[in-house]
């Protein structure tokens, strides 16, 4: 045994010098864990075997090889500069950017090429690409990867990755094929590679680029003393708007006709102005309103918190729940194929490692002989250790309004339905909620404000229904059939979506889990006919976005939105726009990765500092 942890450690040492020699940084750190991963100058490669073989060895260099060469040839705020915000686009930029950086390591050293391609043969049957049948099966993010090793790395690729490309292989090289050569002239420019992929992107129909170099070029040209009198200008035609309904009208339909110049510059000012101050940089995103938004209810006596069981019959609901089976029964691959994704990524977060040369902890066995051969070196010790998983719990809020009717919903309701059984096979509690109004264009509320004379400004005018479909302490199999509520006619209303999430918020805070995370499932703005038809008209919407920014800045609630056809990102720092709902159930479970590597990654920089 003392032999394995020598070899092992001599590895973790030989590597470690190799990847300082190549990346010309003195200061990397390398450590084994999960999987293989760069933050800052700290490597992590996957733990070896305690007996390590040959091709244990070529893969694990191939890891460390592909982490130095993006020490080497990545410029991080390039990469933060050309990114794109949207999840899919992103994933492909990634994918590029990485092969961009290992054909360069593999040109310069061409000793590492095989050490690469022995990495990404492991990688290739860690996800399973022998066992791809179905464009669903395999991301378009992994296909353009494993094309562009192809065409910029002249790499043979393996059976089972030419399996997986199969599927792809004709409709991509229609689209992207021609793009090659110009990205292979641009790869020892990581600007102009950026600019090229911008085009591969566009191809793919993940990018509007005219668009985007629009935003650019009013950016540009815009002041600040420009971006000031804008301000102003927003700000005057505020005022104006709640003096008059005329204003109101008016600038309703100047929105209209502007609102596509007005999200670009949204969108594009948060990527100019990162040094601003937070509060200043969310004030320019929500188009210059800094004035905490007046809201109120006309009455709230009429308002229900009721659980989906109470709103239909037994039977009826066991119908719905058939209803929901039967769409969900040509979907079991795909939910096994999520559910087991995302256990592997929360199951890895729970791996142990060891720490050795320490002053205290378990006697270093394998050190001994150090001892030996010289009595005065003092004695070496382990430690282990095991990465901290914190309880979650995961609160899932759904807009139950009318325009979700139809396949929105029912896609809704499956994710929900996947959702809360993969996590609570991770161990992790579900909580799923649903909001609308009991009425169409207000209720009891409307009726009460028009028997006491119609008063001025009456606030929210209508009547709130929340719904339970299940609590986060209820188990799945007691609470399955009240997610085929979701597909009962006339449920869906309209949507009040502020004070539904300061509800779900007030849920999710009162339980003990030490992380909390809120997801919010919509399709667009809030709308109530009843209310906006006697106050401002950005009244609810404003509102919304009161709120998501005191939940943003002040809670310790993570939350994600996913828009389905409409963009959110506008309301939402942390937020990813479906154009198709049958993509919902993957970017859920991607979210959900995303928050717990970011949840990793913000630990292991506390544990950093703490240890500076």
């Amino acid at each position: 045994m003392a032999s394995d942890d020598n070899q092992v450690e001599n590895f973790r040492q030989v590597t470690a010098a190799t990847m300082r020699a190549i990346s010309e940084c003195d200061e990397i750190q390398l450590t084994f864990g999960s999987e293989a991963r760069l933050v800052g100058t700290n490597a992590r490669l996957p733990a070896p075997p305690r007996e390590m073989k040959e091709e244990d060895v070529a893969h694990l260099r191939g890891e460390a090889d592909a982490l130095a060469f993006r020490m080497k040839y990545h410029d991080t705020e390039v990469h933060k500069k050309f990114a794109p915000a949207a999840s899919d686009a992103r994933a492909v930029f990634e994918a590029m950017e990485q092969v961009r950086v290992e054909a360069l390591g593999a040109k310069e050293f061409q000793g590492c090429k095989q050490n690469l391609s022995a990495a990404f043969q492991e990688r290739c049957e860690a996800a399973s690409y022998h066992r791809v049948s179905d464009q669903e099966d395999i991301s378009l993010a992994e296909v353009v990867s494993l094309l562009s090793r192809e065409e910029l790395m002249g790499e043979e690729l393996s059976g089972s990755a030419q399996n997986a490309l199969g599927y792809w292989r004709n409709w991509l090289e229609s689209r992207i094929g021609s793009d090659f050569s110009e990205l292979e002239n641009t790869i020892h420019d990581q600007e102009a590679f950026a600019h090229t992929i911008d085009k591969v992107l566009v191809h793919l129909d993940l990018l509007d680029l005219e668009d985007e170099s629009e935003g650019d070029e009013q950016i540009s040209e815009e002041t600040p003393e420009d971006q000031e009198s804008d301000d102003s200008d927003d700000e005057s035609e505020a005022s104006e708007s709640s003096e008059t309904s005329d204003g109101e009208e008016e600038m309703d339909d100047q929105d209209q006709e502007e609102g596509t110049d007005q999200s670009e510059d949204d969108s594009m000012s948060g990527e100019e102005d990162e040094d601003l101050p937070e509060s200043d940089r969310r004030r320019q995103q929500q188009g210059g309103e800094g004035e905490k938004v007046s809201y109120k209810a006309f009455c709230s006596e009429f308002d229900e918190e009721i659980d989906a069981l109470e709103l239909c019959e037994v039977e009826e609901l066991s119908r719905l729940r058939q209803h929901l089976d039967q769409q969900l029964s040509h979907l079991q691959g795909i939910i096994g194929r999520l559910a087991n994704r995302l256990q592997r990524r929360l199951m890895a977060k729970q791996s142990r490692s060891w720490e050795f040369d320490l002053d205290e902890g378990l006697l270093d066995a394998a050190r001994l002989t150090r001892v030996v051969v010289n009595p005065m070196h003092a004695l070496s010790y382990k430690m282990e250790h095991e990465t901290e998983f914190r309880d979650t719990v995961v609160s899932l809020l759904i807009d139950n309004s009318g325009s979700m009717r139809g396949r929105p919903i029912a896609v809704a309701a499956m994710s929900a339905d996947i959702l809360a059984r993969t996590l609570e096979r991770c161990g992790v509690k579900v909580e799923i909620l649903g909001f609308t109004t009991r009425a169409w264009k207000g209720g009891q509320a409307r009726e009460k404000w028009l028997s006491e004379g119609k008063p001025s400004n009456p606030g929210r005018l209508n009547d709130l229904r929340h719904i339970i479909y299940k609590s986060a302490d209820a188990p799945y199999r007691r609470s399955r059939k009240s997610l085929g509520l979701m597909l009962r006619e006339g449920l869906l209303k309209e949507n009040i979506d502020g004070e539904a999430l300061l509800w779900a918020h007030s849920r999710i805070v009162a339980r003990p889990e030490q992380r909390k995370i809120l997801m919010v499932i919509s399709d667009g703005a809030p709308v109530d006919d009843s209310t906006l038809s006697v106050n401002p008209g950005n009244y609810l919407e404003n509102h919304l976005r009161s709120v998501i920014e005191w939940i943003e800045t002040r809670s310790a609630v993570d939350i994600v939105a996913i828009g389905i056809g409409h963009d959110v990102t506008r309301y939402y720092r942390r937020a990813v726009t479906l154009m198709d709902a049958e993509q919902l159930g993957g970017t859920m479970m991607d979210s959900l990765a995303e928050l717990f590597d970011d949840d990793e990654n913000k630990k292991s920089s506390r544990g950093r500092n703490r240890a500076a």
